[in-house]
């Protein structure tokens, strides 16, 4: 199982537990990212310490080969030389070397094997975590307006009860109230207007009546 294999089973893990519990969506994202970002580290430390460990043996494997030739080359000078027991002792030395040599370059595959692994986690993850990051500004946006319409729809609600309407009601019948109270004022202020006039034309009907008494011959002339 791949290191990445093994993050996606946390994740997993984790974002069912928040599930679970309703927890918002927006802390859901952000721990999605900050897992990912997390994990992203850890396996590039990971990476650079294998790949040190690999550079180590890979001198190793250099300095085995190096003996083993060295001692191939001694073995064939004593062999030349008429020493075949100096022959064998470097042939022994040289298959030690070339056996400790073979050792090394099979834990070098395998270093080697688990670099490449690790760098093909790393480019996934950095992927994932590119497209999370893309869309974490969508999904935030997404998830507000879902919770305003959501706000929006229980405000509605809210108002078509029954109690909201008694208010809207009990208030529409004081504006009437009001505007009932308001026509009642102008119509008073009519009422003394008329009178006001009505007392003026009453006043010069007086006082041409006033007139008539003071000259009785006017009134006597404008009868003839």
């Amino acid at each position: 199982m791949g290191i990445f294999t093994r993050f996606r089973d946390i994740v997993s893990s984790n974002i069912n537990s928040m599930l679970d519990r309703a927890e918002d969506p927006e802390k859901l994202i952000r721990l999605m990212i900050r897992e990912m970002e997390d994990t992203l580290v850890e396996l590039k430390a990971a990476c650079a310490g294998v790949m040190a460990e690999a550079k180590r043996i890979q001198r190793q494997h250099e300095e085995a080969g190096s003996r083993a030739r060295f001692w191939a080359d001694k073995a064939q000078l004593a062999a030349g030389k008429g020493r075949d027991e100096l022959a064998r002792e470097a042939l022994v030395e040289k298959r030690r070397y070339r056996q400790r040599a073979d050792a090394l370059q099979q834990e070098l595959a395998d270093h080697q094997r688990l670099v490449a692994q690790y760098q093909a986690d790393i480019g996934q993850l950095e992927e994932k975590l590119k497209s999370a990051r893309d869309k974490q500004r969508l999904l935030v946006q997404r998830h507000i307006h879902a919770e305003r319409k959501r706000r929006a729809q229980q405000e509605i609600r809210r108002i078509d009860s029954a109690d909201a309407v008694f208010r809207f009601e009990e208030l529409e019948s004081r504006i009437e109230r009001m505007e009932a109270e308001a026509d009642l004022v102008n119509y008073g202020r009519r009422e003394s207007l008329e009178e006001a006039i009505g007392s003026l034309e009453f006043d010069e009907e007086i006082e041409r009546e006033l007139e008539a008494l003071k000259n009785p011959q006017s009134g006597r002339e404008k009868r003839v």
